[in-house]
This record gives structure tokens, C-alpha cells and sequence, in this order.
């Protein structure tokens, strides 16, 4: 009788090849930062293969935001990776103006630029978050469930009335973006700072509750647990 026939595992095959990284897998461990930097290179040489991929193109805008605001580094490190997230940003908008990533990651990256290092970096990216939100808006409101509204209530809450900013407008696009997703961590936050700003504290304490109790969204998983930490410490403060 033949011998039966040996298979090998293509695991243990001599011919076979290790797997090409996966950037999304990477990056769905990005409280990892290397793992985080990895995907993040992994997008680089992408677009720097394929300048016309969009995906890639706005994924690296996206893990250069990660990094820029969660990674490791010294403050000068994280404002020239968020900077270098608005470059990539950018480049998506020249490939496809028409699409909504390249509008929102560029606000997202100003933004934290602005929050993170200084009133001169606020002023200086005001009208750009503000003028890339609208853009959002237009092209698709739905974005992210509504992402654009709730930064565009972001926006209203932190820059001064000199400048434009409303605890009112704020309200008012935060409420829109919970349209989208009653169950935005996010969104119930900073709806939360906005109305102890209008001294409307007993709806903030609600809306606080709500966002603790609010589940993990499975693809923002690491952003909602910073959000409930941050909603529960509020929470603690209005309650003494």
C-alpha cells in the first residue's frame, strides 16, 4: 500500500511566507503605542507607494491624531505629529475634495493643535476647524454618526464669544450629533461641560450619568473608556 500522503501545515511549510501586517489590526491595539506607530508607518509607506489611496491616506491622518494626542513623546513630538496628520489630511482633500475623511481628520488635528498648545495655536486654527466642519456638514452629515456636529459644538464651547463661540450654538450641534448616536460617550460629555456652562447643572449631572452607562463602542473602544474617566471625575465634582 502507498503511504498516505503528508500534509504540512502551511504554518510550518518551508516555502511559506510570513503574513504582511495588518495596519487596522495595529491600530485596533493602538493603546499599545507600538503598535500605533507601527500601523502609522505601515499607512506612510502606503501612500507613499500609492498616493492616490484614499483609505490609506485618511488612516494615517487618523493614527497621526492618535498619536499626536495619546502617544508617547515630549509636547514639541505629539504638535509636529498632529501636524503632520494636518499634512496628510491635505493631501487626502487634493485626491478627493469631495469625500468627508480628509475634511474631518484635518479639523481633528488642528483642533487638538489648538487645544493642546496655546491661545496663539487656537486663534491661529479657528476659522480652518471651523471652515473644515462646515465641509463635513455639507458633503455628509452623517459622517461618523454626526462626528462633524459634535466637534462643530466643540468648537462653539471653547472658542471665545469674541471669536465666534456659543454655549448656545454648542448646544445645538451637540443635540444634532446625539441624533446620530444616543449613545456617543463622547458627545454626552462634552454636552455635559456645555450646559454647567450655562448653569443647567442638574441636565449636565444626566447627561454625565449617561455617558458612564453608555457602552463601549467597539471601533472607538479606547477614546470611550478616556471619555468615561473623564465624564466620571466631572460627575464627582458637580456632586459634592
Amino acid at each position: 500500500m502507498a503511504p498516505a500522503l503528508v500534509r504540512v501545515p502551511p504554518a510550518l511549510s518551508l516555502d511559506a511566507q510570513p503574513a504582511a501586517e495588518d495596519p487596522d489590526a495595529l491600530y485596533a491595539d493602538r493603546e499599545t503605542p507600538a503598535s500605533a506607530t507601527r500601523a502609522v508607518a505601515l499607512w506612510e509607506a502606503r501612500v507613499a507607494a500609492a498616493p492616490a489611496d484614499i483609505e490609506a491616506g485618511w488612516k494615517l491622518a487618523r493614527g497621526r491624531y492618535w498619536l499626536g494626542t495619546n502617544g508617547p513623546g515630549t509636547s514639541d513630538e505629539k504638535k509636529r505629529m498632529l501636524e503632520a496628520g494636518m499634512a496628510a489630511a491635505r493631501h487626502v482633500i487634493t485626491q478627493a475634495p469631495a469625500r468627508p475623511e480628509g475634511h474631518f481628520w484635518l479639523a481633528a488635528n488642528m483642533g487638538a493643535l489648538a487645544e493642546a498648545h496655546g491661545l496663539r495655536q487656537g486663534i491661529r486654527y479657528r476659522g480652518g476647524i471651523k471652515s473644515a466642519l462646515e465641509t463635513v456638514l455639507r458633503l455628509d452629515p452623517g459622517y461618523l454618526d454626526g462626528s462633524a456636529d459634535r466637534a462643530l459644538g466643540r468648537w462653539y464651547f471653547k472658542v471665545p464669544g469674541l471669536f465666534g463661540g456659543s454655549n448656545r450654538r454648542s448646544e445645538e450641534h451637540l443635540r444634532k450629533a446625539l441624533a446620530y448616536n444616543p449613545d456617543s460617550v463622547i458627545t454626552r460629555l462634552f454636552l455635559a461641560e456645555t450646559l454647567v456652562d450655562l448653569d443647567r447643572r442638574d441636565e449636565a449631572r444626566r447627561e454625565l450619568e449617561a455617558a458612564i452607562a453608555a457602552p463601549l463602542d467597539p471601533d472607538w473602544a479606547p477614546e470611550d473608556r478616556v471619555f468615561k474617566a473623564q465624564a466620571a471625575a466631572l460627575l464627582t465634582r458637580l456632586s459634592r
